[in-house]
């Protein structure tokens, strides 16, 4: 049996220091933007707003989740953490989802409801704030967007960010539609658009999260054409046992039993079969497998495996 494991921890660990601090300035102007949405919603008596201020809760809530899942992958693996934190990142991003979710179910229920009952908004404040928010979230975006694609964790915070830009596009639609027309509906209408932007995007993340948190094998990587392909190297009789998934985004881990040959049980031959089959998982696939294990028995192994005793 014998393991790889890539390299590139190093470059790894600068990128995490490098999103960490990405994530605490997105962190601290988001919050920022929160009391002033709070305070305008107040002011303007605006359920857009309001909507969006609870939007920025939870972003806020989410951000300081990231943060902390960034953090945490940093701490190095212990004997009872092989993997250390790594898969903080998911759960962090599997929790910003359900939150943003909750938030935008919220939202559209209350939008509607106000769409029968209609409120007096204040336009003028309601646009100053809405810019301030639209502001100070696309700088949120400029400092976020240098990271996004580095893992989940990083594209939950980046989409948070993205849809806290979008609603306060519609905040401020809202307040030039209210100043110049007097339809006060149209805040509604701000907040159920808000609420539109937020669920689908939120239900995606939501689905690729509890992907990799139920171990299933990761998009892109068909098991079948990985067994044929292994099957394909000299001296292999078979495989079974084949698994793959993720312990985290960008770090699938794959573990099989290949059934070969009496010959490659001979010096030197084994060793070069474990190459052979790691290079291929490596980089014979769009998804590169760094991480295999691979256990190596004769045929007689696997016949008389299940009848033995420890």
């Amino acid at each position: 049996m014998a393991h790889d494991h890539g390299s590139g921890h190093g470059h790894s660990h600068d990128h995490s220091t490098v999103n960490r601090t990405r994530l605490t300035w997105a962190f601290v102007i988001t919050a920022t933007i929160l009391v002033a949405e709070v305070v305008g919603a107040l002011l303007t008596n605006s359920l857009a707003l309001l909507v969006d201020a609870a939007h920025m809760l939870t972003d806020s809530f989410g951000l300081l989740l990231a943060l902390t899942a960034a953090n945490l992958v940093l701490r190095k693996p212990t004997l009872k953490r092989t993997w250390g934190f790594r898969r903080a990142e998911v759960l962090s991003a599997t929790v910003q989802s359900a939150l943003l979710l909750a938030v935008g179910i919220y939202a559209a229920v209350d939008a509607v409801r106000r769409l029968f009952i209609p409120t007096q908004v204040h336009a003028e404040g309601l646009l100053i704030f809405g810019i301030i928010g639209l502001v100070g979230n696309l700088i949120a975006m400029w400092i976020i967007s240098g990271g996004r694609e580095a893992n989940l964790n990083m594209r939950a915070a980046f989409l948070e960010v993205l849809n806290d830009a979008l609603g306060s596009v519609a905040v401020i639609i809202a307040a030039l539609v209210i100043h110049f027309t007097g339809w006060t509906s149209a805040d509604s209408v701000a907040a159920i658009v808000i609420a539109a932007l937020i669920v689908p995007r939120a239900v995606k993340l939501l689905g690729e999260t509890t992907h990799i948190l139920l171990e299933s094998t990761p998009r892109g990587l068909d098991l079948e054409a990985v067994r044929a392909h292994l099957e394909q190297q000299g001296g292999v009789i078979a495989v079974h046992d084949l698994h793959a998934s993720q312990i985290a985004s960008n770090l699938p881990v794959l573990t099989a039993h290949i059934v070969a040959e009496d010959r490659m049980f001979t010096a030197g031959a084994t060793g070069q079969l474990l190459r052979d089959l790691q290079q291929c998982v490596a980089d014979h696939f769009e998804v590169s497998i760094e991480h295999s294990t691979f256990q190596i028995e004769p045929k007689s192994h696997r016949d008389s495996s299940y009848h033995s005793q420890c």
